[in-house]
């Protein structure tokens, strides 16, 4: 068997969202020849998805990237210290330190609008139907309704409790998509955590799910970090 002249894919997809969020990148990547795999994440523990991480890794050749959006990027920077990644592309996902809850990096700037429109029920965080728009507001609205009815829904104390104690960005090169009008991750903290990471940085015009609204911007920092190992 020949061994792979790229490196492989692997996204983990954000709260509110599934692997098929990444539906207009994965298609392209797979025709330029990577070998591709998005986990689906449980959005109950930090564990439970880098173990879904592990094993879409353990589906693909090293070496890989790990391509993470929103609650994805947590995830990544967690699940990246795997000796099987080469790479961390964030799109406006949230790089925490050593100790930092989802909790304690929102609360570093204005709370962004989204969290204002979501409803708890049975444990459970979910996007309230007057909130879509500012989930994904820059899509058709017949896409906003399908991103809506097709939402995960986080168990409410996600954001208060999932902590990584070796980020991986400390190791691993990382780039990241700022998303500049995004109503659930403030810009202002994507360029934070992004700057404090140094990451290699692009900024887009979107809101929060750049990889449906501009995936050609997306795919450019995938290839980019791609090339780069």
């Amino acid at each position: 068997m020949s061994t792979p002249t790229k490196p492989s894919i692997v996204f983990a997809h954000g709260l509110w969202a599934d692997g098929s969020c990444f539906s207009k990148v994965i298609p392209v990547l797979q025709q330029e020849g990577y070998e591709v795999v998005s986990a689906q994440n449980t959005l109950e523990t930090l564990e439970g998805d880098v173990d879904a991480v592990s094993r879409a890794l353990a589906r693909v050749s090293s070496p890989a990237i790990l391509v993470g959006h929103s609650w994805g990027g947590f995830v990544i920077t967690a699940a990246g210290t795997d000796s099987r990644v080469a790479g961390l592309v964030y799109i406006a996902a949230l790089g925490p330190d050593a100790g930092e809850t989802v909790q304690d990096l929102i609360a570093k700037y204005d709370a962004p609008p989204l969290f204002s429109h979501l409803d708890v029920e049975d444990g459970r965080i979910w996007i309230a139907r007057d909130g879509i728009s500012h989930f994904c507001g820059d899509l058709s609205e017949q896409d906003q309704q399908l991103v809506w009815a097709t939402q995960g829904a986080p168990i409410a104390d996600l954001l208060g409790i999932a902590k990584t104690d070796n980020p991986a960005w400390k190791s691993k090169p990382s780039w990241y998509v700022v998303a500049k009008q995004d109503h659930a991750v403030n810009p202002e903290l994507q360029r934070f955590m992004a700057k404090r990471m140094g990451s290699t940085t692009v900024e887009a015009d979107t809101s929060h799910v750049t990889m449906l609204s501009n995936p050609e911007l997306v795919l450019d920092a995938i290839r980019a970090a791609a090339q780069s190992v």
